[in-house]
This record gives C-alpha cells, structure tokens and sequence, in this order.
C-alpha cells in the first residue's frame, strides 16, 4: 500500500542548478505518523547514492518545518515574499504563492 511519495528533481532557481544539487518539489502523505520526515530522509539518502552533494527544498510562511528538522535539515535562509510574475505586458495568472515569504532548507554531504 502506497502511503506517501515524494517528488524530487533538478532545482526550479537556476542559479542553484549546479550538477550537484537537487531539490524536493512535492511530498504527499496520507497522514500517517512521521511520513513526511521519512520522505526527507529517504529523498537525501538516495540523492547521496545518485551522487548528488545537497538536496534542498522550501515551505511557506507558517508551515513548521518539523519534518524537516526531524530528518537531520538545516534551514538556510529566509526568503521575503515574491511580488509575483504578472505585469501589464505580460499577465500571468496568480497560483497561490505569491507575496508567501519562504524558507530554504538543505541537506547536505557536510551534513
């Protein structure tokens, strides 16, 4: 039974795109105890045996980031909220996270 799952892959910033950093985009669970935290753990774990040196992700403003502290991450830095893509040359349509402050976290090899 499936119960959780975790979706990693090449950093969406691409100024920290580098060949040896990934980043955890999305984790789901079906609210089992400590999924989260295992994901994280796991992702990192699997990540070192590809070769990869650091694995980061983000949460937004007002999540915990209990999980991550639990699987052995560090934060790395705050981020201020984004204004957003949309201009009147060229309109984008809103997805919910812009003006969210954010927070970087990293796992890495000096972990």
């Amino acid at each position: 039974m499936l119960r959780a799952v975790a979706i990693v892959g090449r950093p969406v910033a691409r100024h920290l795109d580098d060949g040896q950093t990934l980043e955890v985009t999305r984790t789901a669970t079906d609210g089992v105890r400590n999924a989260n935290s295992l994901l994280y753990g796991t992702c990192w774990r699997a990540a070192k045996a590809l070769g990869y040196t650091r694995l980061i992700t983000y949460t937004q403003a007002g999540e915990s980031g209990a999980s991550l502290r639990a699987a052995g991450w560090t934060v790395l830095a705050h981020r201020p909220p984004c204004r957003g893509w949309h201009c009147a040359s060229r309109p984008r349509t809103s997805r919910g996270t812009d003006h969210v402050a954010r927070t970087l976290w990293e796992a890495s090899a000096s972990d």
